[in-house]
């Protein structure tokens, strides 16, 4: 019964849908009979076929619009020293993001005369803009006329290509609605006042207002203003220094624009029109140019960590916006600078012009061939040149601006396209200079934490960019003593243990055969002498037979621990046969100055995204406590120390201790007029090839290399002492000036011992002067290490062997006294009288 209900229900639906279509589709029919229908029919249906059509050809691929409301602009990388000041960018477009709301009512309003004065009313597009602009072409044989809103011109630049064609018109006025919806006004406004290219590699209105007025967006004036707001037509159509009189043209129609909009008075405008375009000259970089070498390295290090180019990633380096701070101290370093420069002039003085910088082509190009070089220099009056004519009488030369000059006595090897560098002379007369072909590197660093405050790779960075200070792997001469003693005070010397300083040979295998080792200059052995004096004195001879007893497996481990290289365990790299780097040994010495404990060398302390975030930071330690709001009266609370200990503290004290006697009785005596606390070592390569000094105080270390970049003899006069040592001097000499004169301190458990500084014997009744010659010195030694009260058998038979001759001296006087008195008396009257008057029986 409920099924026979169910089917009569079921029955009933399908019959009153069956008649309901039936219905419908007989209502089609009969208006499909009617002809407006039809017509009305296909017009629906071209529609639809035109929106498919336009969504296939045009829209299908289209960029989302709302991505502009995330969208980050390409920024420059901002570079600032120690200190927080900005000292670089590096930047391919020049650009400066400001929100809308810092950009002057009059500049926005300037922008929208020149380019879209129905911006705030229209939803995109303007039509009554575009159908003017089809009139006039169509009518005017010239410039095609655009119509291009300011939405538009933000659609092309950030979503799509500047390809000339009307696919491309068409995708950017639907771009054009479509962010219309998604972003404000303003926001539009703001992007495209970031974004626009106005000339002189200037993207965006700040960047240009700096690139051409040096001034921020804030400080411009109207007729300024007006200028600026030309150029999104066209900048090189109006560059100043080719288009004025265009420009100043262009420039007060905007400024009749403002005033026919009631954005002006007639006053303002009739000042404004009157003025001159008041641009500057092309202006280089912002900032005051320091630190090539070391500006270089962060970038390497920047582009090794976050990778160039936006493909890369948000934080690349030329476009991520990035603060970057570092470590770079431009005082030092251009002491740096001027130290190690005045050191290489210093060697290159007397031995005539080297050679041009480079060599180009001479033709009605030269002028630009030379800027595209991009060879310059800061170094004094210095200026970089070409030689245009070459004669016997007189030389003529040509800079990048394309002026001219003359040089006399020039020599006959310079050519005709040769790069050199002058110095002026006087009127049209330059001197020729010579830019030493030697070269070298120096590094200072802070020892307390590895931070590297200045480094200076070569002469100039812009006529060379190898940088000799990191790139440069030389042989380091005795220079690696320090470390080589190091692991023999590791091994149970001390620094009053007697070394033979004689002969010295070995067979160190069937390839190598017997080495024969000699001191600098074949300078003869001095028979035993204290590990002190062999450091002070750098005796290879005595080097090496510490390097032997201690076990060259150990001093190459102890080379390679301290990050200065990996070496085979021969006895010849004792005496600095193996390569490194100025950085490396630089490192190394600080780390004996800071008691052996780890350090890496860092030239950024820390990396901001363009929101301020930190994204990298070079010093990770944590600090617990730090950030209490209160005082919580325990002591203030301090990171661990960073690093491992690498060397046994009181070792690397003994050896700091040890090179403080080449300062003030060593090989680096030419440094004791700094008057204060130094420790150092002086370096000549075999050749001698290279010279080296690294040293400082305790909280300046600093490491200098001298040599030519395919090595070479530099000359038998050639030494650490009189080459390296000096540039050092020069640079302390300023760059200490103010520094306290602070002394190495001991850690925990050194022992200060008086001994004698030609055997190294304890003392006992004498103590130290002032005098570095004096025979009785303070030395450093580990607990139970230092000599002993002892009397040995060989200083007792000693003072045996003295005192029986004292005594046979003084009877032999007495004995001697005597016979003179008996010449004066009268002749002995008997046997036992003679024999005693003549001394005995013969």
């Amino acid at each position: 019964m409920v099924n026979d209900a169910s089917d009569t229900a079921e029955e009933s639906l399908a019959y009153k849908l069956e008649r309901s279509t039936g219905s419908f589709f007989e209502r089609i029919q009969k208006l499909w009979q009617k002809k407006w229908f039809r017509l009305f029919a296909a017009f629906l249906g071209l529609c639809a076929l035109g929106w498919l059509l336009i969504w296939l050809i045009f829209a299908r691929d289209l960029p989302d619009a709302a991505a502009l409301r995330t969208y980050e602009p390409p920024l420059p990388t901002m570079v600032r020293a120690y200190d927080g000041e900005p000292v670089h960018s590096y930047a391919r477009e020049r650009r400066v993001q400001l929100e809308f709301s810092e950009y002057p009512a009059l500049l926005v309003r300037a922008y929208l005369a020149a380019e879209d004065r129905t911006f705030f009313e229209h939803g995109g597009l303007d039509y009554p803009g575009i159908a003017t602009a089809i009139v006039t072409n169509i009518s005017n044989s010239g410039r095609p006329v655009g119509a291009s809103t300011i939405t538009q011109q933000v659609a092309k630049n950030l979503l799509l290509s500047s390809e000339v064609s009307y696919r491309r018109k068409v995708r950017e006025a639907i771009l054009a609605y479509r962010i219309e919806d998604v972003l404000t006004k303003e926001e539009i406004l703001e992007l495209y006042l970031n974004q626009i290219f106005l000339g002189r590699n200037a993207y965006g209105v700040q960047a240009a207002a700096q690139a051409y007025f040096n001034k921020d967006v804030d400080a411009l004036a109207l007729h300024e203003i007006a200028y600026l707001a030309i150029l999104p037509k066209g900048p090189s159509n109006y560059r100043p220094e080719v288009h004025a009189e265009r420009a100043i043209g262009r420039r007060n129609w905007v400024l009749k624009g403002m005033r026919d909009n009631d954005w002006i008075t007639s006053a303002q405008y009739q000042t404004a029109s009157a003025q001159p375009l008041g641009a500057v000259s092309n202006s280089g970089p912002r900032f005051e140019r320091v630190g090539g070498y070391f500006i270089e390295e962060v970038r390497r290090q920047l582009i090794e960590q976050f990778g160039e180019n936006e493909e890369a990633g948000p934080y690349s380096v030329y476009s991520g916006g990035l603060w970057v701070r570092t470590s770079l101290n431009p005082q030092l370093q251009g002491y740096t600078k001027d130290a190690l420069r005045e050191g290489l002039l210093r060697y290159s003085r007397g031995k005539g012009w080297t050679g041009p910088i480079n060599t180009i082509e001479i033709d009605d190009q030269w002028p630009q061939r030379l800027a595209s070089t991009f060879i310059n220099t800061d170094h004094a009056n210095w200026q970089i040149a070409v030689v245009t004519k070459s004669a016997r009488s007189e030389t003529e030369i040509g800079f990048k601006d394309g002026t001219a000059g003359q040089i006399s006595s020039a020599p006959s090897k310079l050519k005709v396209g040769d790069i050199i560098a002058v110095s002026p002379l006087g009127g049209s007369r330059y001197r020729l200079e010579n830019v030493p072909e030697v070269s070298g590197g120096m590094v200072v660093q802070n020892p307390h934490n590895g931070r590297i405050w200045a480094m200076q790779g070569g002469f100039d960075d812009r006529m060379s960019s190898f940088n000799r200070a990191t790139q440069a792997e030389r042989q380091p001469g005795s220079t690696i003593k320090p470390f080589v003693y190091a692991t023999a005070l590791e091994k149970g010397m001390t620094p009053a243990t007697l070394i033979d300083d004689s002969p010295f040979c070995v067979y160190q295998s069937a390839a190598l055969g017997r080495k024969c080792f000699r001191n600098f200059g074949n300078a003869r052995g001095a028979g035993e002498q204290t590990l002190r004096w062999g450091v002070e004195q750098s005796r290879n001879l005595m080097t090496v037979r510490a390097a032997n007893d201690a076990g060259m497996e150990n001093v190459v481990s102890t080379i390679k621990t301290m990050g200065i290289g990996d070496y085979n365990p021969y006895l010849a790299f004792a005496l600095g046969a193996g390569d490194t780097s100025v950085m490396k040994l630089t490192n190394a010495y600080s780390m004996l100055a800071n008691h052996g404990r780890e350090l890496n060398p860092t030239v950024i302390d820390f990396v901001q995204n363009r929101e301020g975030k930190v994204i990298f930071r070079t010093d990770k330690r944590m600090c617990e406590n730090c950030n209490l709001r209160d005082w919580d009266g325990q002591p203030m609370p301090r990171p661990r120390p960073a690093g491992r200990q690498l060397m046994d503290p009181m070792t690397a004290y003994q050896m700091i201790d040890i090179l403080q006697g080449v300062i003030t009785r060593g090989t680096a005596q030419n440094l004791k007029g700094l008057n204060r606390p130094l420790f150092g070592k002086t370096g000549t390569a075999s050749g001698p090839t290279n010279v080296w000094f690294v040293g400082g105080s305790p909280d300046m270390v600093a490491g200098v290399y001298m040599g030519y970049d395919q090595p070479r003899n530099m000359g038998g006069y050639a030494q650490g002492g009189t080459l390296a040592a000096p540039i050092f001097r020069r640079f302390a000499e300023k760059a200490m000036a103010g520094m306290p004169k602070t002394p190495f301190v001991a850690p925990k458990g050194i022992r200060m011992v008086r001994v004698d500084r030609k055997s190294g014997k304890r003392v006992y009744g004498g103590w130290p002067t002032d005098d570095p010659q004096s025979a009785v010195i303070w030395d450093v030694f580990k607990p139970e290490t230092e000599p002993r009260r002892s009397i040995r058998k060989e200083e007792l038979l000693a003072r045996l062997e003295a005192r029986k001759a004292q005594l046979l001296a003084e009877q032999a006087a007495a004995e001697a006294a005597a016979q003179a008195a008996n010449r004066n008396r009268t002749p002995a009257q008997n046997d036992d009288e003679f024999l005693q008057a003549e001394g005995g029986i013969y």
